[in-house]
């Protein structure tokens, strides 16, 4: 590639081909992926767009995972798409993933130099299509493991990192135990994605073929309780320990009424909404009631699939409040376009202040106050002041919280010399993932807080060159042990 001219110009000048979508109609009445992703056809078209910038290319250096992306779309503009899948897989554990669920910005399509002229290269999209094509048409091949070790790592959480840690120690030839308190792996991509942007099909694909690989699973346990850190490394024989445990606690709104029935976190209805029931704890199997009328209270991305899941549980009014105006809403615009096609409403400048039930402890309204924007605070958005005398009632029969969310403290609370920092995060180094405990290493939003898949696997990654590092210390350690001094 680097031998052939390109013609820049002209293919600046190469229309965007546009990802398919079902229709909204439609769409709101099932769980199915929203779009089916390109045709052959149509991701060539799209990869002969890029321009094939000089290196380093700035889509490579906006992606956390370093992705070759300028040459898998020089692959699939000539039809090599099982070439290009390979190369995307060579840097990312789940491109069949990212491709579905990384967003537009801040990352590589929004770095693409072609989009300061129009729309940029659908770089993700096509990573989705020849992840899928390469899995559908020949199957994915399981990597040539290195000989074993003798080496135990434990892996606590399923999620991304976890998942990432796990693929790239068990390929370098330790003998990986994933741990999870969630009935099946997968953490966020099985439990917090809904199924309308990743489907659970793709998801079970991928601890398949981990299982497959020789990563051993435990679920229905969660580590901090009867098992601790500190027993795996001590009791169970572990010689290093991965945390990706997180960040999937829901921030509380704490106002009046929040325990009424109709008043959900969005973990909760997320879980039960999204989920397969056989892969859920059996008291959480039964689908969310939601009545005629629902409120999402929050302005984030996990807000939007809270308001997109209430329209397919039948709801006949979904409105979004946020306590600010849209231009400081976190959610990407992606996800707010595609809920207002699905009939999503949104209401600014408002906030909930008491939730009233009816002699039942059900959920038939809530009160609400106007907002004006101060001065910027911390985060350096405005920040949301109460007008006095501008409560008003809202009438709702269901209310869901989608505040955020904060790591699970567990982990901190019950490993001697680990330290946290505010909100229970772990410290660590983002370099390599190592903690202040010898052994244990840490990744993903249980070191930064709620962030991307991606972010998560690039941790991942990072972490399990880490601790391969860190075991073949070890190693050698024991073999000079072993060598007798000369006489």
């Amino acid at each position: 590639m680097s031998q052939v001219k390109i013609d820049r110009k002209a293919r600046m000048k190469l229309p965007h081909q546009p990802l398919p979508e079902r229709d909204p109609a439609e769409r709101i009445h099932d769980f199915l992926e929203i779009s089916p992703g390109y045709s052959p056809e149509a991701a060539r078209a799209e990869a002969e767009r890029c321009i094939h910038c000089p290196d380093p290319a700035p889509c490579v250096r906006a992606c956390p995972l370093d992705n070759p992306i300028p040459q898998a779309l020089w692959e699939i503009e000539h039809g090599n798409f099982i070439e290009a899948a390979e190369l995307f897989r060579s840097t990312n554990p789940m491109p069949e993933i990212c491709g579905r669920v990384c967003p537009v910005e801040p990352l590589c399509r929004e770095a693409c130099v072609v989009g300061k002229r129009g729309e940029p290269v659908a770089i993700t999209p096509l990573e989705r299509f020849v992840a899928d094509y390469q899995r559908e048409m020949v199957g994915v091949p399981l990597p040539r493991k290195a000989p074993p070790t003798g080496k135990r790592v434990a892996v606590v959480g399923a999620g991304p990192a976890g998942l990432a840690v796990a693929e790239r120690l068990t390929i370098a030839g330790h003998d990986v135990v994933v741990y999870d308190a969630w009935p099946y792996p997968g953490g966020l991509l099985t439990y917090g994605l809904p199924s309308f942007k990743l489907s659970k099909a793709i998801v079970r694909w991928k601890i398949e073929w981990l299982q497959e690989l020789g990563v051993t699973f435990v679920t229905n346990i969660r580590i901090g309780e009867a098992l601790t850190v500190d027993d795996l490394l001590d009791r169970e024989g572990f010689d290093a320990v991965f945390l990706g445990t997180g960040a999937g606690v829901d921030a509380h709104l704490n106002v009046p009424g929040e325990d009424l029935e109709g008043v959900y976190h969005a973990t909760p209805f997320l879980v039960r909404a999204n989920t397969p029931p056989d892969l859920l704890p059996r008291k959480m199997r039964a689908r969310p009631a939601v009545g005629r009328r629902v409120a999402i209270i929050g302005g984030g991305d996990t807000a939007m699939d809270c308001a997109r899941t209430a329209m397919r549980l039948g709801a006949e009014e979904v409105t979004v409040l946020y306590r600010r105006t849209e231009a400081e809403m976190p959610a990407i615009p992606e996800e707010r376009l595609h809920a207002r096609e699905e009939g999503v409403q949104f209401e600014y400048l408002t906030a909930p202040t008491r939730f009233i039930g009816d002699e039942e402890g059900r959920l038939v309204a809530m009160e609400c106050v106007r907002m004006e924007l101060g001065e910027p605070d911390a985060s350096g958005r405005r920040r949301p002041i109460p007008i006095t005398g501008s409560e008003f009632i809202l009438e709702v029969d269901t209310v869901v919280l989608a505040l955020g969310y904060w790591p699970d403290p567990l982990i901190g609370e019950t490993t001697p010399g680990l330290e946290t920092r505010k909100w229970g995060l772990i410290v660590a180094d983002e370099e390599t993932g190592r903690t202040s405990r010898e052994g244990v290493f840490a990744g993903g939003d249980n070191i930064r807080g709620p962030d991307l898949v991606v972010t998560a696997l690039a941790d991942g990654v990072r972490a399990a060159e880490a601790i391969d590092a860190y075991l073949q210390g070890q190693r050698m350690e024991t073999v000079e042990e072993e060598i007798p001094e000369p006489a």
